[in-house]
């Protein structure tokens, strides 16, 4: 039995979405606007935080690692940290205070004036991350939200990259993509 009619069909979506946001103005100058604002945070000494829970996570942990090992040259490290890793820390936070806090406990002890904070939610209603981006901005951070095409993240974060659909998965591939572009332009800017 093929699967070629599916596969191409997840493929077309996948475009789909990725070809709205191509020919889209505002979502293009959004992501340049995200952009630059991690380079004025590095240009001031500052550093950027991400977190997201599932597949989320791991594109917070995969966003970080570009920063602060490399993306597409050698250079020097950028500070970059995904709030999702330490096991220790989620699990202490977790028990303590309720899963809710998770990444707001951490923006309290870790977060500084001049610092983004970037927050993914596909369905733009994590609570635990409307709960950080509450943290984040008693603190002065850049709160980003990274987020489907609804929720409660649209109203909250200070910057709002939103894909155009409602399904988790083509959500995602575009969140990375979008994490990739967002460390090209910065390392570019940073190191040329």
């Amino acid at each position: 039995m093929s699967h070629q009619n599916y596969i191409k069909t997840i493929v077309e979506q996948s475009i789909s979405v990725k070809q709205h946001i191509l020919s889209s103005a505002e979502h293009l100058n959004a992501i340049d606007e995200v952009a630059q604002l991690c380079v004025d945070a590095y240009k001031n000494g500052n550093k950027v935080l991400l977190a997201g829970n599932g597949g989320s996570a791991g594109d917070a942990q995969h966003i970080a690692a570009e920063l602060v090992a490399r993306f597409e040259f050698d250079r020097p490290g950028l500070p970059a940290i995904a709030l999702t890793t330490d096991t220790s820390m989620l699990t202490a936070i977790g028990n303590d205070y309720g899963y809710d806090k998770v990444f707001s406990r951490q923006l309290e002890a870790n977060a500084v004036s001049g610092d983004v904070f970037i927050g993914i939610s596909t369905s733009g209603n994590s609570k635990n991350i409307l709960e950080a981006f509450d943290s984040a901005k008693s603190k002065g951070v850049v709160c980003v939200g990274l987020c489907g095409q609804g929720g409660k993240i649209l109203q909250v974060a200070d910057h709002v990259l939103s894909v155009p659909s409602d399904c988790t998965a083509r959500i995602q591939e575009s969140h990375i993509m979008i994490g990739h572009i967002l460390c090209g332009i910065i390392e570019k800017t940073m190191f040329e």
